[in-house]
């Protein structure tokens, strides 16, 4: 119980401290280190990203074994793929709006409390990978290293899911379910703000 609560509580401080971090963090240094730095930070300034990432754990976390660990596994895979297709220049239609669209698919998901088989489910969230992972080899910075950019922001897509698994844990009593379907209404809100904006 105390643990669980340890839990929720750092979810919490992780997800709100990247939210409204300094977008200047993200490309200021050069190299391997700036590499890693830029990558860890560019998914957590991105509020659309943030709220995707933080539903694939919550809907993991609601799924239970084994897409718990297997959907937070799918998509940094995933979503590295599509990162080097974004850094070699691949033409992929429809970024923003594919990335908005997954916090409204994943959203729902755990609003409507959604229990489709688990590779249904892995196909969905690696199917929004791509687009995530576009978006970030697409903008790596000049100055940043590669392969420690991609380092970086697979290690803060993982650190989200594990938010999103912790927070989902609260499933287990009632009020804590309600409050984890709220989230999934609330990400799925954000990403029809995103769609429509």
């Amino acid at each position: 119980m105390c643990l669980q609560r340890t839990l929720v509580a750092f979810a919490l401080a992780a997800v709100f401290s990247g939210a409204f971090a300094s977008t200047s963090l993200a490309h200021e240094a050069v190299g391997v280190a700036g590499g890693l730095v830029s990558g860890f930070m560019h998914p957590i300034l991105g509020m659309d990203h943030v709220v995707a990432m933080v539903a694939v754990g919550l809907w993991g976390a609601f799924l239970g074994m084994p897409a718990l660990w297997i959907l937070p596994i799918v998509f940094p895979m995933v979503m590295a793929l599509g990162g080097a297709l974004g850094l070699v220049g691949f033409p992929l239609p429809y970024i923003e709006t594919g990335i908005a669209a997954s916090a409204v698919v994943l959203g729902l998901m755990v609003a409507l409390e959604a229990r489709p088989p688990t590779f249904i489910a892995a196909i969905i969230v690696g199917a929004f990978a791509i687009f995530h992972g576009y978006a970030h080899g697409a903008e790596l910075p000049h100055a940043a290293d590669a392969m420690a950019f991609s380092i970086g922001f697979v290690v803060s897509t993982g650190l989200m899911h594990l938010a999103g698994i912790a927070i989902g844990l609260l499933v287990k009593w009632r009020s804590g379910l309600l409050f984890v379907r709220g989230s999934g209404a609330a990400i799925a809100a954000v990403g029809v703000y995103f769609l429509v904006s």
